[in-house]
């Protein structure tokens, strides 16, 4: 059975007991069991019996595709507790709705008991509103962290390729007009900044030549 392996955050490779060709498509089991279709890019290792490829989806769900549809369901979550929100809103309002504004509890009268439980309830239903008003707000903060996520480039997708050769690209030239002063510093690590910047691109161009290449 093939299984994923994981190699490096967000990227997992197919862990096989047999070799495969570069196009080939293969199923992958998780951990519980469930197998997907994959197609094999390249052969990162072969290590105590096992070839170790690097793989995508056939079916092209990816990390990026999880982030969007998590921001989805999130989305109408933050859409229903809203719903729900009004509804509890318009309860509360509806409790007391018979009862004359500014109207005082009448202690002793016949309308004392059923005025007070018109209250309660007044009361439990807008803060059921205001609790899932701060849900709804909730969901939408988690719902604009994945889409983030999903418009987010890494190392899991053969597009990462280009991706890092066009901003390597970008950080040396920084680095280089950092150097010879055509472009400004904006603090004393500026340089230090810029090189560790090209240092890390060239490590993640590196592992994405070997995956996608």
């Amino acid at each position: 059975m093939n299984t994923y392996f994981k190699y490096y955050p967000n990227v997992f490779l197919a862990k096989c007991e047999e070799k495969h060709e570069k196009g080939e498509t293969i199923k992958v089991a998780t951990k519980y069991g469930v197998e997907h279709d994959c197609i094999v890019f390249n052969q990162i290792g072969k290590k105590e019996g096992f070839f170790y490829y690097s793989i995508v989806r056939a079916d092209g769900f990816n990390h990026q595709e999880r982030a969007r549809r998590r921001a989805e369901r999130l989305h109408a979550a933050s859409y229903n507790a809203i719903k729900k929100s009004d509804s509890y809103y318009h309860a509360a309002q509806g409790a007391t709705a018979s009862i004359v504004f500014g109207q005082p509890i009448l202690i002793g009268h016949y309308s004392e008991k059923s005025h007070r439980r018109a209250i309660e309830r007044s009361n439990n239903a807008m803060k059921k509103s205001v609790e899932t008003q701060e849900q709804a707000k909730n969901y939408e903060t988690r719902a604009k962290f994945w889409e983030q996520k999903a418009n987010k480039i890494d190392l899991s997708i053969p597009e990462s390729l280009e991706f890092y050769q066009f901003e390597l690209e970008k950080a040396k030239a920084k680095h280089e007009g950092l150097k010879n002063g055509t472009i400004k510093k904006e603090h004393s690590f500026s340089l230090t900044y810029a090189k560790k910047e090209v240092n890390e691109l060239e490590t993640k161009l590196k592992i994405a030549k070997r995956l996608w290449a």
